[in-house]
Order: C-alpha cells, then structure tokens, then sequence
C-alpha cells in the first residue's frame, strides 16, 4: 500500500505541499486542475464537478450527484478510508468559503474518530486533529511560532502541553472558552495530548507532525 492518502480541494492550494512519491492521490473536484497544473495526475478523481464545470478525462472518475449528504471532500476521505489508509493530507481544504473550511475541520475529526489522522495544509498553517491520544510538534531550527489548541465537543479532559509557553497539566477544556488560543513553543518538541475527547490544534508550516501516540 503506498504510504498516504494526498486529497487536493478546490479551496486555497499551498504549493509547497505536494504529493510525494509512493502516496494515494486523490482530487476532489477542483483540486483536480490545481493538481494538473503541477503536472501531477490523481488515481482517483471524485466529485460532482459543478467547480470544474465538466467530468475530467481520466480513466478512474466516481462522478456523485449535485444533492448530497457527502461533500466532495468527504467523498474523497471516504475512498481514502476504504482502501485503508490513516494518514490523510488535504491541501485546498483552507481559505474560499468559511462553510466549506469548518466542514472541512468537521472531517478531520471524522479522520481521527475512525483512527486516522488527518491535516489541512494552507499557505501558512496546517491543522489536525486527535482524539484521546497525544501527538508531537517538532521544530528544526530555533523555537518558534504560534499553536493553538481548541476543544471539539462539550469538553476534553485530561489536556497536557508541553514544551509551549503556557503549559497545562491535566486540564479540562471547553467549547466556550479559547483559553489555548496563542501560544508558543518554547522547545523544539511539543506535546500535546488528551485522555479524554478531541482537540483541533492549528500550527504554523515551520513546524511539523511527529508521531501521533
């Protein structure tokens, strides 16, 4: 199986952030022309095409209808999915329309409610999310850089971070309150975990994913 799922959208496309050889290219609809600009043909075109305005000349399309349950975007993890993946990189899924971003969000919780991990690429930012589990941020060169950590759901508890300005131990956090808002590294690793419920943790593109535990 090739390493990770890559599923371009039709939203903002950071150019930097590219499929690498071995992965699952996936384009949702728009992020099909994104992608062939840089040369790169997908395995799986999906979509109801109403961006591009036609169905794509590629021999592998599922074609959906208008009205739907499913965004393209969640058409697109779905396949993903199915064909047992669990590292998921969405590029286009940032920036566009506010709607089409927080459902977006809404889906990398879908990713990591099914045991998956999931992140949004932008042009300055990536964001994830966990559920009941911990994850590292690494920096290479000197520490910096802004985090933000957000509750998904009524609560998370058991919120621990380490190696940022504000640290906390042990905490509970709420959808109402953006007390983790704006902080900072203050080493070049991070921890961030959660016993119990699911964070969104948004970070710069200087800083990258270490192993999710």
């Amino acid at each position: 199986m090739k390493k990770r799922c890559y599923i371009a959208g039709a939203g903002e496309f950071y150019d930097d952030e590219l499929p690498e050889q071995g992965d699952y290219v996936i384009a949702a609809d728009g992020g099909y022309s994104a992608l062939v600009s840089h040369g790169i043909i997908p395995d799986l075109v999906v979509g109801d095409f109403d961006s591009l305005g036609s169905i794509p000349d590629h021999p592998n399309v599922m074609q959906s209808n208008v009205e739907k349950d499913d965004t393209d975007m969640m058409i697109a993890v779905r396949q993903g999915l199915e064909l047992g993946y669990t590292n998921f990189t969405i590029n286009g899924g940032l920036g566009g329309r506010l709607d089409q971003t927080l459902a977006n969000i809404q889906i990398l919780v879908y990713l990591a409610d099914n045991s998956a991990n999931g992140v949004l690429v932008g042009q300055d930012i990536y964001v994830t999310a966990i559920k009941d589990s911990a994850i590292e941020l690494m920096i290479d060169s000197k520490p910096c850089g802004t985090v933000s950590v957000f509750c998904h759901g009524y609560t998370a508890e058991g919120v621990t971070l380490k190696g940022l300005k504000y640290p906390l131990d042990n905490a509970t956090l709420s959808n109402n309150y953006p007390i983790g808002v704006s902080n900072e590294l203050t080493d070049k690793k991070a921890i961030i975990s959660v016993r119990s419920g699911t964070l969104i943790i948004v970070y710069p593109n200087n800083i990258r994913q270490g192993e999710q535990k």
